[in-house]
């Protein structure tokens, strides 16, 4: 089985990204990414009402990374420090060495390639330190920028349910793509 060991935690970097710990700093742009509709539109979970809110989900996702379960970065641009989007790895299963990617990103900063980016550098962290098999990612099917993302970076559709969730007052699609390491290209 695997054995993840996030401490110290693993300071990341692109071209043009940062990857750092999120602080209770971040808080005002956590609530932002996770507290507006836009930024919410294809992410089925409840929006965060004010700063306590979004400093709690900080806290959740600390906690996560204190007990080596799963981990998420604060993603920066080099030259500012202002956290413009939340990335990482959950529901990790170290028995199967496998774990689904999550990405969001503030919508000025939509356009740029910045996530395409991020999500190359974090699957060379996940299949070159963390040395999982493979990642997965779940979308909702209306969701065409994240799943150009996904193309980008070599993942492959395998499964596409129809009304399989629930959520809002209605049933949407659920598409699952993944990439196996031995298909990574760096």
């Amino acid at each position: 089985m695997l054995e993840l060991n996030f401490n110290p935690f693993p300071l990341l970097e692109s071209k043009r990204l940062q990857f750092r710990k999120l602080t209770n700093a971040d808080a005002p742009e956590v609530l932002e990414l996770r507290g507006k509709p836009e930024t919410m539109r294809f992410i089925p979970r409840p929006l965060l009402t004010d700063l306590d809110s979004a400093l709690a989900h900080i806290k959740m996702i600390d906690d996560k990374i204190g007990e080596n379960l799963d981990i998420n970065w604060a993603v920066t641009e080099k030259d500012n420090d202002k956290c413009i989007g939340i990335m990482g790895f959950y529901r990790t299963e170290p028995e199967h060495y496998r774990a689904e990617i999550g990405y969001m990103i503030l919508p000025e900063y939509w356009g740029k390639g910045y996530v395409t980016e991020a999500v190359q550098t974090l699957l060379d962290f996940a299949f070159n330190s963390l040395n999982l098999h493979s990642v997965g990612a779940i979308i909702d099917s209306r969701h065409n920028a994240s799943e150009r993302v996904l193309q980008k970076n070599g993942f492959i559709k395998e499964a596409h349910f129809v009304e399989n969730f629930y959520y809002n007052n209605e049933f949407t699609d659920t598409v699952i793509y993944s990439l196996l390491k031995r298909n990574f290209i760096k």
